[in-house]
């Protein structure tokens, strides 16, 4: 490899087994650009395979245990490789290379992969000798069951298979467990002693049965004393152990509380981070579910099911070295029963877990037919659909019910089986140790202790039997959990951050390209904004507007060009430092349960009432709060229902206003208003832009008069720039805008 450029940074991020296998297969003059190391391999193990972009090819090598530079290595010259397609389903990730006859290759991740499989992508279309973005049109079939693929690479048939073992997420969650280490460890302590205490009455009865039942059976007499000292040790023994046990499942109970806590906390806490990108995707009582139902389910198992499986495990394990210090022959029956159970537990493992798995999905379907209902209650009765949503609700309670039944038909077979090879395995211990009485070779005593020890030995297999079903539902929780976890950021924090302090409000878009999925919905953007400057960005719907002020706030980053605010690429700031520079009246503000005085000050909760009150003031809402019962203390409401637009339009400029952003956004901030409440809305927006950088979209062209300049976009392209009657007069895009909505207002005038 003395003539290959290996390009350090990506060299020395590869797995060494595979670094191995590619230093021979490099050619002469060839140079690395770009690697993708997965986390999983095609069996969806937990293992690394490499896709690896070349100046000349694409290479694929496949995981191995151990390097050896004869590892087969996959190889696409780039006339045949000719586009990259990513898949998403379940936090399982896909990654297909694409030719001229369908799918080259095809490599599967964990979702916080994605965007690492994201950056590769968009190496090769620098790459690409076709132009950056193309994407072959292909048919794909799912390596599993020979299904059509749809475009963005899932198959409907068997995406609940296609996903990573879920038990290896319960293992995840040993990282929350860390940080209660000393409360585990004194609960694990009470744990042994509890499970101590338990073992001892069984092990007092055949001493009491040989030294004090028998004799005085058959007529012998006994030590005045000796029952109530037998007696006294089981009573003592038994209060022992119901004391530890309570300490023991207070102790693990209380941790179990604390780590679930901590999962929610972390939970949603990542769930704020994540860009918009991701919550587009999303539905809402999906995500719900994961935070609550699925953490609670989580918590229940280690509060209860994972305490009573460890406490059963050596108890089981215990017992098991008493039996056979008792008796080795007895004890080897005892086992007997073990082999069926466990073969059947095998089977049906695989089977639970993944109609839990679909059980989740089909009830997070349900919460989210709640969430998209209850807060849209209004609509659903103005057009009179209330049983259609009935019916919905319905459907999504019934699918869910029909797949936990189909899990209960094998898990109640599963539980009525159990039991029915431990009482065959306490009849072949009756036979076995009859016949051993009968030949002199055990004591009555002894028989019924190991009797007792038998009855706990089982008791014990079948309840830890009974823990697969719990266990499996708390795997497939974890997963989905993890799934939110696992998610990266598409808007990333900048590796050597800049802060950018109190702004100036200077913006610039440098040739700035941004795409949706494949299709690309900015063009090549340039545009400067001077520090207190309005400009309006006028055009018709589905131009680009709403994206370039999203791009503006960092919601999305741009895929190509920059956008500099005071000189400073602004991917260079920390999100949350940049963004307090910002504010932001959108067409439908959205108000938060809870008071007035809450809602203007949430941009700074610290603010004191009389700054809350002349940001009102400022807002022009002042007069309509001090007519409301509470005044300031009143409650909007779900959503602000308690409001009219105007007023909740009116409450979110005093929200922006309270914060004294330097850049200012309005998206169609008088659009959903009639002419009377705009007027006022428009006062308090004149208020709102002085001294600020304002981008001012608004389809009612007659509110960007006072702009200082107008920015008209077309298809993702700005075809016009200048004052209103410029563009009026320029006889352009604008001046026929202008014209369509002066015909739609004498229309409305006639009508």
């Amino acid at each position: 490899m003395a003539d290959t450029d290996r390009n350090p940074e990506i060299w020395e991020n590869l797995p060494a087994e595979h670094r191995a296998a590619l230093e021979s297969r490099l050619e002469p003059g060839e140079k690395l650009f770009a690697a993708f190391v997965t986390d999983l391999d095609q069996r969806l193990r937990y293992r690394a395979e490499t896709v690896v972009l070349t100046n000349r090819r694409v290479l694929g090598i496949p995981s191995q245990n151990s390097p050896r530079e004869s590892m087969p290595i996959d190889s696409w010259e780039y006339p045949l490789a000719q586009a990259f397609r990513i898949g998403e389903h379940g936090g399982l990730g896909m990654l297909e290379l694409l030719g001229g006859e369908g799918r080259l290759g095809i490599w599967r991740f964990t979702g916080n992969r994605t965007h690492d499989a994201n950056r590769l992508v968009s190496r090769f279309r620098m790459l690409d000798p076709r132009g950056a973005g193309h994407v072959e049109t292909v048919l794909s079939v799912c390596p599993r069951c020979g299904g059509v693929l749809s475009p963005e690479g899932e198959c409907a048939g068997c995406a609940t298979a296609l996903q990573p073992p879920a038990s290896k997420s319960l293992i995840r969650l040993m990282r929350f467990a860390r940080h209660r280490a000393g409360s585990i460890l004194a609960g694990f302590i009470l744990l042994m002693a509890s499970i101590g205490a338990g073992l001892v009455p069984p092990y007092l009865v055949g001493p009491l049965t040989e030294e004090v039942l028998l004799p005085l059976k058959e007529g012998q007499s006994i030590p005045a004393g000796l029952p109530a000292t037998y007696l006294s040790l089981l009573l003592v023994t038994a209060l022992l152990a119901w004391l530890l046990g309570w300490a023991r499942n207070f102790v693990l109970g209380k941790v179990s509380e604390q780590i679930s806590a901590d999962l929610r906390n972390e939970s949603y806490s990542h769930l704020q981070k994540l860009s918009l990108e991701f919550f587009g995707g999303q539905r809402t009582g999906d995500l719900i579910s994961r935070i609550s139902s699925d953490t609670d389910r989580i918590c229940q198992f280690l509060s209860t099911d994972a305490l009573e499986f460890f406490a059963d495990a050596v108890m089981i394990a215990l017992t098991a070295v008493i039996l056979f210090s008792i008796n080795a022959w007895l004890a080897a029956v005892t086992l007997v029963p073990l082999l069926p159970v466990a073969w059947l537990v095998q089977k049906v493992r695989a089977r639970v877990r993944h109609g839990y798995a679909r059980g989740m999905t089909a009830w997070s379907d349900m919460v989210s037919v709640l969430a998209d209902t209850i807060p849209g209650i209004r609509v659903v009765k103005a057009f009179a659909q209330e049983q259609r949503e009935i019916e919905r609700f319905r459907r999504s309670n019934t699918h869910v019910l029909d797949l936990n039944n189909r899990v209960n038909r094998w898990w109640a077979f599963f539980r009525a089986t159990v039991p029915f090879f431990t009482e065959c395995g306490v009849l072949i211990v009756y036979g076995m140790g009859i016949w051993l009485v009968l030949h002199q070779e055990l004591k009555v005593g002894v028989i019924f202790q190991f009797l007792l020890y038998i009855g706990m030995f089982y008791v014990r297999f079948e309840s830890m039997s009974r823990i697969t079903a719990a266990a499996q539902r708390a795997a497939a929780s974890a997963h989905r959990i993890f799934d939110i976890l696992d998610r990266v950021p598409s808007v990333p924090e900048p590796v050597r951050p800049i802060q950018p302090g109190t702004v100036r409000g200077e913006i610039e878009l440098r040739d700035v390209r941004f795409r949706y999925g494949k299709r690309e919905v900015i063009h090549g953007i340039n545009l400067k904004v001077q520090p207190g400057e309005m400009v309006g960005l006028v055009g018709p719907s589905g131009a680009g507007k709403s994206t370039l002020v999203n791009l503006v706030c960092r919601f999305y980053d741009v895929g190509e060009g920059a956008i500099l605010v005071d000189g400073v690429d602004i991917r260079s700031f920390p999100v949350e430092a940049y963004r307090r520079n910002i504010g932001i009246v959108l067409q439908e503000p959205f108000l938060f349960f809870g008071t007035i005085a809450e809602n203007i000050a949430y941009g700074r909760p610290e603010a004191s009432h009389a700054e809350i009150v002349a940001a009102a003031r400022a807002a022009f809402a002042h007069d309509f709060i001090l007519r409301l019962p509470d005044g300031y203390d009143s409650l909007v409401g779900e959503r602000g229902q308690a409001l009219s637009g105007g007023e909740r339009q009116r409450i979110s400029i005093a929200r922006a206003l309270l914060t004294d952003p330097r850049i200012l956004i309005l998206d169609e901030a008088t659009s959903s208003v009639d002419t009377e409440t705009e007027r006022e809305i428009q006062a308090a927006l004149n208020t709102l832009v002085q001294g600020r950088t304002t981008l001012a979209i608004a389809h009612r062209l007659s509110t960007l008069r006072k702009a200082n300049r107008l920015v008209v976009i077309e298809s993702g392209k700005i075809v016009e720039t200048g004052t209103h009657e410029e563009l009026f007069h320029r006889d352009g895009t604008y001046a026929r805008l202008v014209h369509a909505q002066m015909e739609m207002s004498q229309q409305i005038g006639i009508g």
